[in-house]
């Protein structure tokens, strides 16, 4: 089971958590996904250039929160807000409820691996070489802090006729460890002999701590610990007898 290609089945509640947020009833349930699909495929047709990872949608009794998280924020909001003002408006006529849009920063893009799937996918449809694609893939995701990194890319790729994996991995990516805080990333290259398809996972260390070293952290904190003197003792005044 720890071999899911996709490390967040195994992980939800636990170390990550859902995409969508919200409760429904049941004849409300097949609606509210359909527009969670209808509002992802906008956003991320409308803004290809804007590099966005991950949509997560919130639903309140009021409105529906949109959390973009995006390496170039500033391609989504556009001069002076407008074009955010102009996505609230058209995500709101696919749902028919209020829209509250928050836009989040991805700071590091080199370990975020829907990211760097879509760099390599979009490598390939400018006729890159495969392997040098992915091989600076892996230099930047581990010049940028990834403990561990691999990418597979299947098809036809360099224009062969028949179709084939390649994988290339680096460091290591426990993915039956449920502790340890895997990415995972997925992306399509259309290119003129076919599509090819670009997986990525990204390790980028332990969420929870093993007990070993939390010992060790904590045996350095104490070695590093400035003693403290134990204070005077406090004699006693005797007045003298008169």
């Amino acid at each position: 089971m720890g071999q899911k290609v996709h490390p967040l089945a195994l992980r939800l509640g636990f170390t990550k958590n859902w995409h969508s947020l919200w409760f429904a009833e049941r004849r409300d349930y097949s609606r509210n996904i359909r527009e969670d699909f209808k509002i992802r495929k906008y956003i991320n047709e409308k803004f290809k250039q804007a590099a966005v990872s991950m949509v997560v949608i919130e639903r309140l009794a009021e409105q529906i929160k949109v959390r973009i998280h995006s390496a170039r924020p500033g391609v989504i909001i556009g001069r002076r807000g407008a074009d955010i003002d102009r996505l609230r408006a058209d995500l709101g006529k696919i749902t028919s409820r209020e829209m509250a849009i928050d836009i989040q920063e991805i700071k590091n893009p080199s370990v975020d691996a829907q990211l760097v799937a879509q760099s390599v996918a979009f490598q390939l449809e400018k006729r890159v070489a495969f392997r040098r694609a992915m091989k600076r893939a892996i230099e930047q995701a581990r010049a940028a802090g990834a403990k561990g990194i691999k990418i597979r890319c299947a098809g036809r790729l360099g224009g062969a006729e028949l179709a084939r994996t390649e994988k290339y991995h680096e460091g290591k990516v426990p993915l039956q460890t449920l502790r340890a805080d895997i990415d995972y990333g997925f992306a399509q290259a259309l290119t003129t002999y076919g599509l090819l398809g670009v997986k990525v996972w990204i390790y980028k260390g332990d969420v929870i701590k093993d007990q070993q070293e939390i010992e060790e952290q904590a045996q350095a904190a104490l070695q590093s610990a400035v003693p403290v003197q134990p204070a005077a003792p406090v004699v006693p005044v005797v007045p003298e007898a008169s």
